[in-house]
């Protein structure tokens, strides 16, 4: 008998799903067991050659499972912590839960799933396929990036944080952004990108180290250019065109007009007052302008948005007439005064002369600040160079046009000191009207040096009204005015002629000033001092001395005073000699000879006298 007819040729089985029936058994060999015979006796009959085929088949159908390929496969069962899966091998593989397993937490994969997996190693300890679905499909991205790398194809990645130098970018495996090729213009918040998509090109892969470098930059510049050739055809001076805000300056905004940017410059923005860009405008902002200005050689373009909408001056002189009384916003304080702005690109100028009636305004914060709403009267409109002079003090009365008719000259006002200058004091009569006191009306007798050695700023004191000139806005006073005038006492007292007593209270080279009255100074000339020559006053008197003089001068409208002390000497002479002479007559006829000869006579007797008097 032919066994091989007889007996069925054995079969290699992995089992079920391809699995032997343990860790380190050979294959199963199934024969006929209804004619008796042992596996042996089966293995026995067959010949050697038909058994090394066998093996030699067994061989070649795991020959193509190579470790480190990436092979397709199919779920056989998903248990808690893994997922069993059939790669046709001799024995399944397991996969840990977590590689199919999201972010919620769900299980992505079901019993049949085809999926495919990296075959790490052909056997484990315990008989099992070593797989992996994430290495897998890891490879499969470095496959797609490295041919992207080849081929230059643009691919989508998500920013997922800032790194030093760049940023870190998901492509599927981890890559490097750095943050000079972000974008065509430096990007001063990277931080801002976190979570973004953007289309990149791969410009650097070393697998082997695990790196990839991707830039952005050279995607916008490509996608710029194709967009930069179409804009250009269509670009021409006074077009409107829209665009998108790309970035912000202190100057302007750049906006993208599709691959070419244009400047929208500050100035061009409204037609009225703006401190920055961003009071108007947002990166990413969409909005018409209208082309002022394009050079095809330089590519630049100068843009303008408040062209878009009417010059608000072509109405001014029409809404803002001389006189008119007008409501605005103070938008800016100068030195010189404060700009009003009347209507959106309509602002005016309050000069600090125009602030207040009375009172000197050095700062108009000093009366306005910024944000105040205030009411003001048009003065002056100057269309040609857009300019508005306004006054704030227009809107009130000028307490001045009425001063005349509260006040008269000559009466009695009390008011509080409010500033002392070398000249006098300012005093202010009511709010917002100061009066000055001269300096030369604040005494009748005393002679200041300075305001201050009278009066002090915040006293209160009693004037007269002087002067009053409404039309130069000044008010003249007097304190001395307020006191009775001693020198017109003095004057009405005394004559020329008249003898006064007076103590000396001041030495000059040519005098000496004798106060005959209390303040009341006379001159005494150093030529009507005494008959001697001095060659200073002080030789012969002192500041103190009690002194006889007779009244030479009467100045009443300079208040000055003339007096002689040597005169009252020849007076006193002329009063003996005259005394001699009615003494002589009544004795009989004395003549003038005998007089002096008695009073010569009378010397020498007291002459004598003395030098006696000496002797002794």
């Amino acid at each position: 008998m032919d066994l091989q007819k007889e007996t069925p040729a054995p079969t290699l089985d992995a089992g079920p799903g391809g699995r032997s029936d343990g860790p380190g058994t050979s294959p199963r060999i199934h024969g006929d067991a209804s004619n008796g015979k042992s596996v042996k006796g089966v293995v026995d009959d067959a010949s050697s050659e038909d058994f090394e085929k066998m093996l030699e088949a067994y061989d070649a159908k795991f020959k193509g499972l190579a470790e480190g390929a990436v092979v397709r496969g199919r779920v056989l069962k998903v248990l808690p912590n893994e997922v069993i899966v059939d790669v046709g091998y001799k024995s399944e593989g397991l996969i840990d839960i977590e590689e199919f397993t999201d972010r919620s937490g769900n299980v992505r994969v079901k019993a049949g799933d085809e999926i495919d997996v990296l075959l790490e190693k052909t056997e484990d300890r315990e008989g099992y396929v070593v797989l992996s679905k994430e290495k897998a499909e890891k490879m499969k991205i470095w496959e797609t990036v490295e041919r992207a790398f080849e081929t230059q194809e643009v691919i989508l990645g998500r920013v997922i944080e800032r790194i030093k130098g760049g940023l870190a970018v998901d492509i599927g495996v981890r890559a490097f952004l750095p943050g000079s090729l972000v974008d065509v213009r430096p990007v001063r918040n990277l931080d801002q990108l976190k979570g973004q998509e953007f289309r990149m090109r791969v410009i650097k892969v070393n697998k082997r180290r695990g790196n990839i470098v991707l830039s952005r930059k050279a995607v916008i510049e490509e996608e710029n250019a194709e967009k930069k050739k179409e804009t250009l055809k269509h670009l021409k001076e006074g077009k409107v065109i829209r665009g998108v805000v790309k970035n912000l300056t202190g100057y302007g905004a750049f906006i993208d007009l599709g691959g070419i940017d244009g400047l929208l410059h500050l100035t061009d923005m409204s037609w009225g007052r703006i401190n920055h860009p961003s009071e108007r405008l947002n990166i990413g902002d969409e909005i018409d302008v209208v082309i002022l200005k394009f050079d095809p050689e330089t590519e630049r373009v100068s843009l303008g948005f408040k062209q878009l909408s009417r010059d608000p001056w072509e109405a001014v002189g029409t809404k803002f007439p001389l006189g008119a009384r007008v409501n605005g916003k103070v938008v800016n304080l100068t030195d010189y005064g404060a700009f009003v702005e009347l209507e959106e690109g309509v602002e005016g100028l309050i000069h600090v002369s125009e602030m207040s009636w009375t009172k000197k305004v050095k700062h108009p914060s000093k009366v306005v600040n910024v944000g105040d709403t205030l009411e003001a009267m048009v003065l002056d409109v100057d269309l040609t160079q857009r300019r508005l002079s306004l006054g704030l003090k227009q809107v009130e009365p000028n307490p001045w046009d009425r001063i005349a008719d509260r006040y008269q000259v000559g009466s009695r006002i009390t008011g509080k000191v409010r500033n002392l200058t070398d000249f006098g004091a300012f005093v202010e009569v009511e709010d917002g009207i100061d009066g000055l006191v001269h300096i030369s009306d604040m005494s009748w007798t005393k002679r200041l040096k300075h305001p201050s050695d009278l009066v002090k700023k915040g006293d209160t004191i009693e004037a007269m009204i002087l002067k009053i000139d409404s039309e130069n806005q000044r008010l003249s006073l007097g304190m001395k005015q307020v006191m009775p005038d001693i020198w017109e006492e003095f004057f009405k007292l005394h004559h020329l002629g008249d003898l006064v007593e007076g103590k000396i209270v001041r030495l000059t080279d040519f005098g000496a000033f004798v106060e005959v009255a209390d303040g009341i100074e006379g001159l005494v000339h150093v030529s009507e001092m005494t008959d001697e020559r001095l060659d200073t006053p002080g030789d012969k008197f002192a500041v103190g001395q009690e002194v006889k003089a007779k009244i030479l001068r009467l100045d009443v409208a300079e208040k000055k005073i003339g007096l002689s002390i040597k005169q009252v000497t020849h007076d006193d002479e002329k009063r003996q000699m005259s005394a001699y002479m009615d003494t002589a007559k009544g004795s009989g006829g004395a003549t003038l000879g005998d007089v002096l000869g008695s009073e010569l006579s009378e010397t020498a007797t007291s002459a004598d006298d003395d030098d006696a008097d000496d002797a002794s």
